[in-house]
Formats: C-alpha cells, structure tokens, sequence
C-alpha cells in the first residue's frame, strides 16, 4: 500500500492535496464506522486525482495508549504484537480488500514517528509551554480522555458515572503529570476561527468547537506516569506521552516533519483533515493549539463526519453494534459497498445503516439504471452494428439535450465532491444524468427504429446508440473515484482506451464534459453484468 510513482509528490514545489483520516486504535478489527471515514478519503483524493491534480492520501494506526495495552493484556500478548497482528492481518488487507488507494500508512510505534514526536514536544517543552503538575479527574480509556461533567452520564449505582460516547464507567485518576498551556492559546484559536470559517466543517461542528472554546480552554494532561505503554518523555522517561499528543502529530511524521524539509513543504499543511465527530476537539481545538505553539502552520480543514447507527446506537465494538465490512461486500461486492454509504448518508450527518435501504439502492440505481443502461447499449451497438460504434450524423435537440446535461452533471458533481465534500449529492448529480440517457433512450426507441432499414432510418439509430454510448463514456469517469472496478469494466467495455483515448485513470473531470470524445469506431462489447441481480439475504 505505498505510494506508487503514479502518485508521488516528492521532488516538486507544488502543494499537493493532502487529505488524512484518523488513525485508527487497534484494540479490535475495523468496523463500518472506519471503513467509512476511510472510503470518504479515497474518493475524495481520487477525484482529485481525476482532476489531474497532485494528491497525498494518508491513514493509519494509533498503537500506544492504556486501551491498547489492556486489549494485549487480555490477550495474552505484548502490545507491540498485539498491534503487529492486528495491523497485517486486519487493518491493511481491509484497506486494500476496499480498493483504498492510500499513499501512505502511519503507525504511530514506528520510528520514523516517535522520534519526530519526541523532538515535537521537547521543543514545546523548551519555549515554556509545558509545566509540572498534578491532576485529578474523571477518565474514560475507551475515549483515552479525561472526561467533563457535561460528557458524563448517570449510572446505575448511586454516584457512578458513565463516558456519554462508550456508556461505560468512568475511572477516577489521580496522577502527576506535565500540562501543556492550551488555556493560553482560547482568544488565538477564536481569532483564527473567524479568520477562517470553512476551518471547521460543516456548520454543527463549528458551533459546538466554538461553544467550546468559548467556556474558557484548561491546560491540557499530556503524560501519564501509571503505564508504560506510549512515547517517553524526552526529558523525564518515568512518563509517556498522553496517546492523543503522540497520536494527532502522525500527519506531520508521516510528511516529512523534521527529516524531509522539502516534502513537509510541499505537503504541510493538510488540505482536509477526515475525523469522526466525538474527536473532533482534539482535531479542531488541541491540535491547532500545539501546531501554533510549534509555530507550524495549521490544517486549511478539518470535517468531522456524523456517526454510522444501528438501533439507534453508534456503531462501535464497545457498544456491540460493530459490523465488519467484510459481512457486505461478501454479499453486495466491494464497489457497491463504497457507492451506498456515501450516496445514502449525507457526509456530516448521522446515519443509520439499513439493510433494507442498501439492497433497495442496490437494484434500483446500481442494477436497473446503471448496469441496465450499460448492458442494453452494449446489446444494441453488437445486434445493429456488430459491435462497432457508429458515428452521431442526425444529431438534433434530444440529443443536444443530453450533452447539455452532461455539461451540468460534470459541473455539478465536480463542485459537491470536489470542493464541498458533499459526497450524496455529487453521486446523486451523476445518477440524475443516467436517468436523464435512460429517459431519452425510452423516447428515442431505438429497438423501433431499428426496424426501419431506410438510410435516414439506419443513421438515426447510429446516432441514438452514439449518444448513449458517449453518455457512458463520461459516466465512467465520473464514476471512478467512486467505483473504480465498475468503472474500468464499463471503459473496457466501451472500447475506449483501444479507440485512442487512453486509460481511465488519464481521463480529467474538466474533460469528461467534452461532448463527442468516443471515437466511432470503437469496439464496443457486452462485458460481464456490472451488478448482478442479488441473492437473498444471508442467514444471520
């Protein structure tokens, strides 16, 4: 899963788009919620990638913490095992089972990493920024946060108390530790917050961090002195790093933060920073604190996605609702997997995962429309044409029509997807133009005219079935980012790359627009169904 030369940035002065997801504790397998997050970033870079721009995608693991080293222990194991297990054998082959196209993969117990992290806070620790102290507090290892009063819920026994997000008890520690001064840094993060108001997406996310913020920040615990399992301290090794310090610096080890001056130029900062909306504090508030505190620049977004649901409750494996990814893409294939999360959840929003809702959309817009239209033009172009494109010589307004809503299919999706990370109404944008070819090709009624065997007959069937299949030749590559297997067996398909016009990969959104790019003459095939009809539901 490194970075191919395709992808590369190294060795050039222009910024890349950089996206990141979070880092993912390894204390179990993934589950939906990562996978989704995840996904999001690939298409996200991908079609960045088809803007023909250069783009760096990161994700990764976060391997030190209390929780990590409870979940080994219970398992008989060290925690650096536990995490080498978990990381080869789950993690990684996931990403890849899901086409993600990653150009790197951080764990945050290599070297490259805690070395970097180390000199991070010793350099915060020199200019005065963190002091000795001592604390006390409500904990959650789950979240691997001390916990407020406002995140706390009422237990069952008189005075326990829960972490709101796991719904399990909390631990009182009592503990010396090293603060960093995040309180003095409030009024900074406030001014940058109105200097920059697209920083926090979407809207929800900004008010809740500014509320937030508001009420007064305190000085953050950065080191724990109970456990051994984390990043020491460079100047006093009886503590190790608090797991999130340790954890949010992965985004600049990873690109070249204190080794590679030239790629951490080109790379820092982030362009889009993914992150699950119950960290979002420690991305949009603790984060940005410590980057000014280091006199870095700061990430130009951070875009906190809502929660997967199952019964009303956040998916998680805490709160055994976990569903592996593995359990859907065995049943609906993985290009259907990463098409209905995105399309059916307005990225921002909660979400909740339906079966039902997954195989609807599944035979009704992947199947029927999509994969119908395919293969129907396909038939055509092989029964009229023996499989060679015809050229569009009776071109009139139907057909003017569908290029003109090509035209604002492109433009639209390109801006929702691209700009506005608004993943469902970009596909949607796509989905209405195959609609819009699947309507006209009911007007048209080709299998009608090709009944008629006159000149003028024969050329409006050409010119029907070149629609459609121009029609398709830009549908595979705005669907790429998306689906990319589905989308390079419609392009094979389609006879495009051998008709002169290249890999799919090469294709740019700005020129999927470009109306007549299909050469006629191209080879045109009926391939293997694009979504084969479902079967039943598996048992449970």
């Amino acid at each position: 899963m490194a970075a191919t030369a395709e992808h590369s940035t190294t060795g050039s002065t222009t910024p890349a788009y950089y996206v990141s997801t979070p880092i993912y504790y390894v204390n179990d397998r993934p589950h939906l919620g990562h996978a989704y997050t995840t996904v999001a970033g690939d298409v996200l870079t991908r079609w960045h990638r088809q803007r023909g721009e250069k783009v760096w995608f990161l994700t990764g693991t976060d391997e030190h913490g209390q929780k990590i080293l409870r979940t080994a222990e219970a398992n008989g194991v060290s925690p650096q095992e536990w995490c080498d297990k978990l990381v080869e054998e789950e993690w990684k082959p996931l990403w890849q089972h899901l086409e993600i196209a990653n150009d790197d993969f951080i764990r945050t117990t290599e070297e490259r990493h805690t070395a970097r992290v180390q000199e991070f806070v010793q350099d915060l620790h020199d200019k005065g920024e963190i002091y000795k102290g001592g604390y006390s507090g409500p904990y959650c290892v789950g979240c691997e946060e001390y916990k407020l009063p406002a995140d706390l819920l009422d237990g069952a026994a008189e005075g326990e108390k829960l972490c709101a997000v796991h719904k399990r008890p909390v631990e009182w520690l009592e503990e010396e530790n090293y603060f960093f001064r995040l309180s003095a840094y409030g009024p900074k993060l406030l001014e940058f917050y109105a200097a920059n108001p697209d920083f926090i997406q979407p809207a929800s996310a900004r008010n809740e961090v500014l509320r937030f913020v508001e009420q007064d920040l305190k000085d953050l615990s950065i080191s724990r002195s109970t456990f051994n399992w984390g990043v020491p301290l460079p100047w006093d090794e009886k503590h190790v790093l608090y797991v999130w310090v340790d954890a949010l610096q992965n985004y600049i080890t990873a690109a070249g933060y204190g080794t590679d001056p030239e790629r951490f130029a080109e790379l820092w900062p982030a362009s889009v920073h993914l992150v699950g909306k119950d960290i979002l504090r420690f991305h949009a508030v603790i984060w940005p604190a410590m980057l000014m505190a280091a006199g870095l620049p700061l990430p130009k977004r951070v875009v906190a996605n809502g929660w997967l649901m199952v019964g009303g409750e956040k998916m998680s494996k805490s709160n055994l609702t976990g569903i592996a990814p593995t359990d859907l893409t065995s049943h609906f294939g993985v290009d259907a997997y990463r098409y209905y999360f995105l399309r059916a959840i307005p990225f921002g929003t909660d979400g909740s995962f339906s079966w039902e809702d997954f195989s609807a959309r599944y035979t009704s817009e992947l199947a029927n429309d999509f994969g119908n239209l395919a293969s129907r033009v396909a038939a055509m172009v092989g029964k009229y044409f023996d499989g060679v494109l015809p050229a569009a010589t009776a071109a009139g307004t139907a057909e003017q029509a569908v290029a003109d809503g090509l035209t604002v299919a492109v433009a639209a999706a390109d801006r929702k997807i691209g700009e506005e990370l608004d993943f469902a109404g970009g596909i949607a944008a796509v989905f209405d133009f195959v609609k819009q070819v699947n309507g006209y090709l009911t007007e048209q009624e080709p299998w009608k005219v090709a009944k008629d065997d006159s000149e003028e007959g024969r050329s409006r069937l050409a010119t029907i079935l070149y629609t459609a299949a121009e029609a398709l030749r830009a549908t595979a590559v705005l669907l790429n980012p998306v689906m990319p297997a589905t989308a390079e067996k419609l392009w094979a398909s389609l006879g495009a790359d051998a008709a002169g016009l290249g890999a799919l990969s090469a294709q740019t959104v700005a020129t999927a627009a470009d109306w007549g790019r299909l050469p006629a003459g191209a080879t045109v095939t009926k391939g293997e169904i694009l979504f084969p009809r479902l079967e039943e539901k598996p048992a449970a």
